[in-house]
């Protein structure tokens, strides 16, 4: 029996012996790319005591080995480098042998703890920031492909709201962080910081009238943020507020993008990347037509029927003449009515039908053609990175899109241990044989949209010229209120092109193992040649017209920069920097035009009936700007920083021409002062406050003159110049806290902030008995409030499979408390019959126009069938909403990613001009109701000669309901509820395995399928609640003119690297 036992305890020996066996593992980390990532610091840790077993680092080639771990164990793996985001891997179980081995692809996006950049390009560890801030790596950015880089913005960046037209290819969009700051509408703007250098996003004006009626449409030819290519970008750090952005003084008082474009790594050997795309547009959502009824006017026949005739006809007076859809219903009646074959009225009779394709069919599917290749390499002292692009879009509207063209090299080279060189340049050119007129007018296809019938076939408009009267009368069928769209597609054409280059020069030169100094200079040159050519017989140029622009733009940087650095014991550390910049900047504009052509379809100056109208625009403006920065730290626990800045603006006053301003913030890395609960792994808490000043436009301190249309002479000013103009101030504080918990799987990131802006530069009227009609003066203060929350979770994270959400929630209440002194509203904007007034009290997004008169329990009253109308116009909504919200959800499996984002916004309102106008014509099917009998009866109440209010119960006719219970003046009928959810994007991407692609000299190959805007859940009745109307060099949002439709796109895209 003992003999038994012992044998017995023998085997169970060995079976420990078994379990306990030693194994290792090998790994490769690579970047995004396929490339290898040296120095990465890899940690195993046993999952049973939760104490590192083993740690290493990455070679040269990106590989590591870890031996010495028991095999049928479970370990977790945690890989970080300072310049990725750190990677985990949960639960790994050890095989006996040396069959354990891992991929891991690490993406570029910086971990909180990470190296991020911030003002004047200076990189630095997020935790000792005192601020908000949050980078969007270029994976994330170019999740599917825009034609507007800052479209991948959207719903990933809390705090941050993109204000769009809606209108062509090209499509202008503002970035404002946290709420508008200025009662100027055009000055609501982030800045754009690309590789150190600062850029004018703003939109230049067409030089044509308001999106409202205007002699001509307003067309929008893009600015600064549409001409970037997004494959050059690396990552873009959202500086959020004054304290993030203060070091670059008055032109951030709105915060800043730092953008930072692509470069080579040094060491790297010579690789080729290339990226191919093709997508499709297509119109996602179409307002409710009705296709029960024709045109007509309710007019009746002998018989006492309603009928419609084109021309005098047996069956009656002529009809045609109208625009509105109040005619007969579509019942398989017979009509005289256009005959195409004949150009005129038709000899017999045809059949009264519906057209239902009748503007779809005008509308192409779009096209885009992205292609982009690249070369970079490096070896010990340098690297270089090349790229060239190429962009051709076809847009949906036919013979409308653009070409763009670009190129970008980025060179760093170690001239010695002590100085290393920074060059980057960056050029775009950009073509369009034309791009769509925008707005509520003629020229616009949007105005077409609304005023096209029921009941006339889209093929008559064609080919667009009457038969022998090609080039001076165009062919319109039924009303001639309309321009032929094909003539508005094919002849009535804005072309341009513009070349815009970028760069800078930078020296880093390191003097002492403590001091080194940053010395740059950098230029931004923009030039566009844009024209606009109007035929003949268009209803707002019978003559024919021809405009053409010339745009330049030049600005200089340069700037120095000393860095300090040392320690005081044991336990301070100490960053010092110094510095200085001079801003050099240039406009010129000159508009040319002739309002009558000599010879039809001939576009040039010299063919005008009468001398050329020519006017000149110019701003010159320079700052000069010196500043410094104090970091101070505790242990790497306790972080605090001071700036000062004082700048030196050419367009004040000579004895307001300097101010200063000052920031503090800190940041305190509470996990690690304080013992936490297991379940922490980091925890910081960041307080700031900022004082930025900020100045105006050129020549506002001194009388100008401006040119008159009459050559040769001039205007005299109607604004009153301030010779004693100040400074804006904006002072802002902000709190919150950054937390990382279950092993970095669940991150939350909070904020609270509130920024005044004060002694604010506007505009005001004046008496105009003085000569003046408006006044620049110094006054008003604006305040924005708000919170900010990020969230990020992982619930799931395997070898094999990854699940990661990203979500971030924003609201922003804007106040103005005040304005100047004998003035408690201003008009901030006007769009049609729709002002943007700014009261105190009030938003500087408030909505105004005229409402319905309505009883105490709020019923709406009527008089004589129809509602009544106050006598002056009310407050109807906000346009900015009361909070915005995002979701990204990431998923891998394997070589297989999907990643699928939302966003949204609850509340905000739209005034929609084209809807007013549709349901005064009889177009959409809400006109349908009353039809059969021609009569209607409004929902209210009717007020009774003793003051009380009874039912309304009188009847009117449809055409009359529909035209004053929609008319234009009401402001009210027309707003709606600008509340959404859109399918913002979705990828799906294929990353061919390595035994696959080795063999053909790749290093990595991937495909990508993916959608965008291919869903949207709203109640506005058009095409996108996300609009905004084009007024001269502002994008009014909150206000629908003659509105392009909507896209979604789909496309594929394939990327190779070599």
């Amino acid at each position: 029996m003992k003999r038994y036992l012992t044998l017995l305890s023998l085997c169970f020996a060995s079976l420990q012996l078994m379990a306990q066996e030693k194994s290792k593992i090998k790994g490769i980390v690579q970047d995004e790319d396929g490339k290898a990532v040296a120095g990465a610091q890899v940690l195993v840790i046993a999952e049973t005591n939760g104490k590192t077993s083993y740690s290493t680092q990455t070679n040269a080639d990106g590989t590591f080995v870890v031996e010495g771990l028991f095999s049928n164990q479970t370990y977790d793996i945690e890989i970080e480098h300072l310049n990725y985001k750190s990677y985990f891997l949960d639960a790994y179980s050890i095989n006996s042998g040396d069959n354990n081995s891992i991929l891991v692809k690490l993406d570029s996006n910086i971990d909180l703890e990470g190296v991020v950049v911030t003002a004047l390009g200076i990189k630095r560890e997020e935790k000792k920031l005192g601020y908000a801030q949050q980078t969007i790596d270029s994976e994330s950015l170019n999740t599917t492909e825009n034609n507007n880089w800052s479209s991948g913005l959207k719903g990933k960046v809390a705090g941050l709201n993109i204000v769009s037209a809606g209108s062509g290819p090209i499509n202008s969009q503002n970035i404002i962080l946290r709420g508008n700051s200025s009662t100027e509408m055009e000055k609501n703007y982030a800045l754009i910081v690309i590789d150190g250098i600062p850029m004018n996003p703003e939109f230049t004006s067409s030089g044509n009238d308001s999106s409202y009626m205007g002699a001509d449409s307003p067309i929008d030819f893009g600015n600064a943020l549409s001409d970037l290519n997004p494959n050059d970008i690396e990552s873009v750090s959202v500086l959020k507020g004054p304290a993030a952005a203060a070091l670059y003084g008055s032109r951030a008082s709105g915060g800043a993008l730092m953008i930072t474009t692509k470069s080579g790594k040094k060491s790297q050997k010579v690789g080729v990347d290339f990226r191919s795309s093709v997508s499709v547009d297509y119109i996602n959502r179409w307002p409710d037509y009705q296709y029960e009824y024709g045109q007509g006017s309710l007019q009746k026949n002998k018989n006492g029927d309603f009928y419609y005739s084109y021309g005098t006809t047996t069956d009656g007076n002529s009809t045609s003449a109208t625009s509105s859809a109040f005619g007969p219903k579509f019942d398989g009646q017979y009509y005289y009515q256009y005959d195409p074959t004949v150009q005129g009225r038709g000899a017999e009779k045809t059949l009264w039908r519906p057209y239902k394709d009748n503007r779809k069919a005008f509308w192409d599917t779009g096209v885009t053609y992205t292609n982009n290749v690249t070369v970079s390499g490096g070896n010990d002292k340098g690297s270089i990175r090349a790229s060239i692009g190429n962009v051709n879009n076809s847009w949906i509207m036919p013979n409308t899109g653009f070409n763009s063209n670009t190129a970008s090299i980025n060179s760093r080279y170690q001239i010695s241990d002590a100085i290393k060189l920074t060059s980057v340049v960056n050029y775009v050119n950009k073509t369009s044989d034309n791009l769509p007129g925008t707005g509520y007018n003629n020229g616009s296809i949007g105005y077409f949209m609304i005023f096209q019938n029921p009941n006339v076939d889209l093929d008559w408009y064609k080919p667009g010229w009457r038969k022998g009267e090609e080039l001076t009368s165009q062919i319109q069928p039924y009303s001639s209120y309309i321009d032929n769209p094909f003539i508005i597609a094919n002849e009535a054409t804005n072309p341009f092109k513009s070349n815009q280059i970028t760069g800078n020069l930078q020296a880093d030169i390191r003097l002492n193992s403590k001091l080194s100094l940053m010395v740059r200079s950098g230029l931004n040159m923009f030039n566009q040649l844009r024209e606009q050519r109007r035929p003949h017989d268009m209803n707002r140029w019978l003559n024919g017209h021809y405009k053409r622009q010339d745009i330049q733009k030049k600005e200089m940087n340069s700037d120095f920069l000393f860095t300090y650095n040392d320690k005081i014991g044991d336990d301070f550390t100490i960053t010092a920097n110094l510095g200085g910049n001079r801003m050099n900047y240039e406009y010129y504009r000159v508009d040319t035009q002739v309002d009558a052509l000599v010879t039809p379809g001939v576009y040039k100056i010299s063919n005008g009936t009468n001398s050329p109208i020519v006017k000149t625009f110019d701003r010159f403006k320079k700052v000069n700007s010196i500043y410094g920065m104090l970091s101070f730290g505790f242990r790497d626990q306790i972080f605090i920083d001071i700036t000062s800045r004082n700048d030196w603006s050419s367009t004040l006053p000579k004895e307001n021409r300097s101010y200063f301003y000052p920031s503090v913030s800190s940041s305190f890395i509470l996990s690690d002062i304080f013992k936490m609960a297991k379940p922490i792994n980091y925890l910081k808490y960041r307080l700031a406050y900022a004082m930025v000043g900020n100045d105006t436009d050129p020549y506002r301190t001194s009388k100008y003159y401006a040119s008159n249309d009459f050559p040769g002479s001039s205007t005299t000013p109607t604004q009153l110049h301030n010779i004693d103009l100040k400074p804006e101030i904006t002072r802002s504080w902000e709190t919150g806290f950054e937390l990382l918990m279950f092993k970095k799987r669940f991150g939350l990131d909070f904020t609270v902030y509130q920024t005044n802006t004060e002694n604010q530069i506007i505009v005001v009227p004046t008496d105009p008995t003085s000569g003046y009609t408006r006044a620049v003066v110094n006054g008003g203060e604006v305040r924005n409030r708000g919170i900010e929350i990020m969230m990020n979770v992982k619930p799931i994270k395997t070898e094999d499979f990854q699940w990661e959400m990203i979500a971030n929630w924003y609201k922003n209440e804007n106040e103005i408390l005040s304005l100047t002194d004998g003035v408690d509203e201003k008009v901030l904007a006007t769009s049609g019959t729709v002002s943007v007034i700014g009261k105190i009290g009030g938003s500087t997004t408030a909505i105004y126009g005229y409402g319905f008169l309505r009883d105490p329990q709020g019923n709406i009253i009527y008089e004589n069938g129809i509602p009544a109308y106050p006598s002056e116009i009310e407050y109807i909504g906000d346009a900015t909403p009361k909070w915005r919200a995002g979701l990204t959800n990431n998923f891998r499996y394997k070589n297989l990613s999907l990643s699928v984002t939302f966003d949204g916004q609850y509340g905000g309102i739209v005034y929609s001009q084209s809807y007013h106008k549709m349901m005064e014509q009889g177009k959409l099917k809400d006109t349908l109701p009353g039809r059969e009998t021609g009569y209607i009866v409004g929902q209210g109440v009717v007020k009774n000669t003793d003051g009380s209010y009874s039912p309304n119960t009188e009847q009117v006719l449809v055409t009359d309901y529909y035209a004053k219970y929609y008319r234009r003046a009401n402001v009210e009928s027309n707003s709606f509820d600008a509340s959404y959810i859109k399918l913002r994007e979705i990828s799906l991407t294929y990353n061919l395995p390595k035994k696959f692609i080795n063999k053909t000299g790749l290093e990595n190959l991937s495909f990508s399928i993916y959608g965008r805007d291919l869903a949207v859940w709203s109640d506005f009745p058009l095409y996108d609640p996300e609009t905004a109307s084009i007024e001269g060099s502002s994008l009014i949002p909150g206000v629908e003119m003659g509105q392009m439709p909507s896209t979604a796109s789909v496309g594929f895209t394939l990327k190779a690297s070599l």
